[in-house]
């Protein structure tokens, strides 16, 4: 579970609802009860609905979760059933909508990424990276893991990887055993993971017995290739795949041999439609 706190749950609301509903107030609606549904119109992986709970439980409005997040519904599927008053209920509408179909987009995209991968690598796993869009992190690493994903790295602090651009800071960027031995004596609890920009600096990689090499769009021919030499060598040495991973070529990169791909493609998923209906009680 990733853990957000109530001055996430309030800035969502506020970024909407910060002055009440004017609409609600100047209809006389603000001490009328109602009731209000949200439903997935197009079906599929859900997420968000642990966060839209906590946003209408915020504004005083008792809410019913159908469903929990990472389940596969079908199309029009009640997800949340919710009463309270009628200017909370709309205060609440937005807000939570916006939350469920953002939230919903990636981690439906997510499930398709990883349901295709598993078809060739069973226990293979999509890890996505940090590459979110700014201030969403939090929502985002929540719907990828509902999705069936795995979290890349949420910031440079967590792994080691070594990037050309770590490499060209140093005096000799092309002695990967070096960075690879300094590496791993500087941080002995962590893999050492390189990113390798092309098929030879992959071969410098893997001679330099890195624990994982990242491979950053090479050619599937390529992959295929050096999977090949790191099985033929029995190397310690594991592979992952990056760079233009996405729902389009996720089939073409599995199909490579390679089980472990990194992505940033579910966070710019298109969001799944939620209809949301209120009614006077």
């Amino acid at each position: 579970m990733i853990y957000l706190p109530d001055t996430l749950i309030d800035q969502l609301l506020l970024d909407d609802i910060q002055y009440g509903d004017l609409t609600c107030r100047a209809l006389g609606l603000h001490t009328q009860q109602g009731t209000m549904t949200f439903t997935s119109k197009l079906g599929g992986c859900v997420s968000g609905l642990d966060i839209a709970q906590r946003m209408l439980t915020k504004l005083g409005i008792h809410s019913e979760c159908l469903f929990r997040d990472g389940e596969i519904v079908e199309p029009q599927s009640r997800l949340i059933n919710a009463s309270g008053s009628v200017e909370a209920l709309h205060q609440g509408w937005k807000a939570v909508q916006n939350v469920l179909e953002w939230c919903g987009g990636i981690s439906h995209y997510t499930h398709q990424m990883v349901t295709i991968l598993k078809k060739y690598h069973p226990h293979g796993q999509l890890a996505c990276t940090r590459k979110t869009i700014p201030a969403t992190k939090p929502l985002a690493l929540t719907a990828i893991l509902a999705g069936g994903g795995i979290i890349h790295r949420a910031g440079s602090a967590e792994t080691i990887l070594l990037f050309t651009n770590h490499r060209n800071c140093l005096a000799n960027p092309d002695d990967w055993q070096s960075h690879v031995d300094t590496l791993r004596a500087a941080a002995p609890e962590k893999q050492i993971i390189v990113e390798a920009d092309d098929y030879q600096q992959a071969l410098l990689a893997i001679d330099a017995n890195a624990d994982i090499v990242q491979l950053d769009k090479l050619p599937v021919e390529q992959i295929q290739q050096l999977h090949g030499l790191v099985n033929e060598k029995k190397s310690r040495c594991r592979l992952s795949i990056a760079g233009g991973v996405n729902l389009q070529t996720i089939e073409s990169f599995a199909q490579a041999g390679v089980p472990l791909l990194v992505t940033s493609a579910p966070y710019y998923a298109n969001p799944r439609d939620i209809k949301v209906q209120i009614f006077k009680s």
